[in-house]
């Protein structure tokens, strides 16, 4: 990460400590990016940052695991949340609520798999670029990308959010997993987090 990034996540981290609405305020379950039944047995909450590499090989191996074995059958639902660690993953996020509900996937799922890409950038105008060109495709014109960076009720959500899910379960690294609302220390892979899904079920 270049210094000009460094100083862009420095005050990405200063404002979220000042920021301090409550998560449950600004957003609901309408809100957010959740797969599978919600009369679902089993909850897992992922807490992931968009340019994290450990979340992208979480998301890209393990997930599609977990919807295949759990998701589908009415056992388990995911519900995504964001965590951003860096600008470039604050307006990624952003880019997710502006989607309609049946395209976040889509994206996450893209975004995911080109991330080694789209985070290519000397400074944050070229990573914006970079995620231009992607959402383009599933619909978002570049006035509705300008605006949809530009919008303070989606940043709040986001913001607020991973404050919300940093006091409840001390999230110390992405991806962190919650099953049930127990932060789960296990190493995230689907072997030991089917364990865990065994245990519960």
């Amino acid at each position: 990460m270049n210094k000009s990034n460094s100083i862009i996540r420095l005050f990405l981290l200063v404002f979220l400590l000042f920021c301090t609405k409550s998560y449950a305020d600004v957003s609901g379950s309408k809100d957010l990016v959740v797969v599978g039944s919600d009369s679902a047995p089993i909850k897992i909450k992922i807490f992931s940052s968009l340019t994290c590499p450990h979340c992208a090989d979480f998301h890209i191996k393990v997930i599609p695991e977990i919807k295949k074995n759990y998701v589908d059958s009415g056992k388990v639902q995911i519900i995504f949340i964001d965590f951003p660690l860096d600008l470039a993953a604050f307006n990624a996020s952003k880019l997710i609520h502006c989607l309609s509900k049946n395209k976040q996937m889509e994206f996450l799922d893209i975004i995911y798999k080109n991330q080694s890409k789209w985070t290519k950038g000397s400074n944050i105008e070229e990573i914006n670029n970079n995620l231009k060109e992607i959402v383009e495709n599933l619909g978002i014109s570049s006035n509705e990308f300008d605006k949809c960076l530009n919008d303070e009720i989606i940043a709040d959500k986001i913001l607020n959010g991973r404050i919300d899910g940093n006091n409840k379960y001390t999230i110390n690294s992405t991806p962190t997993i919650v099953i049930n609302e127990e932060k789960f220390d296990g190493p995230a892979n689907f072997k030991d987090i089917k364990k865990k899904i065994e245990k519960l079920i």
